[in-house]
This record gives structure tokens, sequence and C-alpha cells, in this order.
């Protein structure tokens, strides 16, 4: 007797996949904390991050890290999630737990933003901006690729798994240290292949 082939829905595997990017980004952002509190120095700025630190009528908010890529681009990091601008292309944040490039046709910031309340709104892409916004989805996934790949180069690996030893409660989905850049590659890889699909809400089922 055959068996019926088992086919996983596409909705259910972008779901899948979606998640996954949740998880991995949530990781990343605390990581780049944990690079903040390195006990050698502080590795945002040894690599050449701008720090910004909040106002005083800000007080109890954590300081802003900006880096000046080349090409008219730059990213910049927060708590709630990460911002990538490009002068070409327009910017795009990833909200940390959500995963949702949210598209916007100024390529930089007026303002620090001190707490996601400050961000300027963003939207989901239109379909004229949508190849924008998979393309600096992209750039940013590939920026993290190389940025991981280079702690590994410069600190080793030892470094990034000692830092997620703390970030392992037994209760967050852990990606190995090992395994991080590789993740963020094929991240890229799933995203370039079906961007558009992965742009579009996440429909809940009925009932």
């Amino acid at each position: 007797m055959s068996v019926p082939l088992q086919v996983r829905e596409p909705q259910r595997v972008r779901g899948d996949l979606i998640k996954h990017a949740v998880e991995l980004l949530s990781q990343q952002v605390w990581c780049w904390g944990r690079d903040i509190l390195r006990p050698d120095g502080n590795w945002l700025l040894e690599i050449g991050f701008e720090r910004v630190e909040p106002p005083d009528d800000r007080e109890g908010c954590s300081s802003v890290y900006s880096l000046a890529l080349p090409d008219d681009r730059c990213v910049l990091l927060r708590g709630f999630g990460v911002f990538y601008g490009d002068a070409c292309l327009g910017g795009v944040f990833l909200p940390r737990y959500e995963f949702r490039p949210k598209y916007a046709s100024k390529a930089a910031l007026d303002s620090p933003p001190w707490a996601d309340t400050d961000l300027p709104k963003f939207d989901a892409p239109s379909e004229s901006h949508q190849d924008h916004c998979i393309m600096l989805t992209l750039g940013l996934i590939d920026w993290i690729h190389h940025y991981e790949s280079n702690i590994v180069d410069a600190l080793g690996i030892e470094y990034r798994q000692s830092m997620l030893s703390d970030w392992d409660n037994g209760k967050r989905s852990v990606i190995p240290g090992e395994a991080m850049a590789q993740a963020w590659l094929k991240l890229g890889g799933a995203f370039d292949e079906d961007g558009p699909s992965l742009l579009r809400p996440v429909r809940k089922k009925k009932g």
C-alpha cells in the first residue's frame, strides 16, 4: 500500500520561517547587548559604531548605536529592533519580535529613537516599493551575517558560545553560536527566493 506524500502547506512553511527569523533576530539583539558589555571593551565601539547617549529628559533609556557604512548606507541598533538605510533605496526597520520589515522612503532617521514610540511611522511596503524593501532587508541580513562571521574571526567562536550560555534559560529557542552566521546566510537565501510572500501578513485561521 502506498503512503501519500506529506506536503507542508505553504502558509505553514512561511509561518515556520518567520518564527525562526524572529527567534534569530531576538537572539542577535541580545548578543549585541552582550558585545557592548564585553569584559575586554565595548566591541561595537571598537569596530566603529558611534554611541549616542540619551538626553537628561530620557533617563532610563539605553544609548543608541549607529554605524556609517560605505555607499551611503547605515545601520542603527536598538533593543526593540534594527534600522538599515541606503541612500538609493530608503530605509527599513525590523521589529525585534515580529520580523516584519517596515519600509520608509527616507534612508536615515531624523532623530535617535530612544524608545519605539520615537520611531517615524513605518508601513508595510506598497507594491511599488516592495523591491526596495526586499533589497534593504537582504542588505541588512547580509550585514548581520558578516558581523557574526567577523566576531568568530576576531574574537573566536568560544566568545560567542560563552555569551549564549546566559541566553539559554531553558525556555528560549537557542541558535548555537557556531551556527549564527550560517543561519543569517540561509535566512537571506530564503528571503531572496520568496521575499514578496514573506512580506505579506500571515493570515490567521478562523475558528
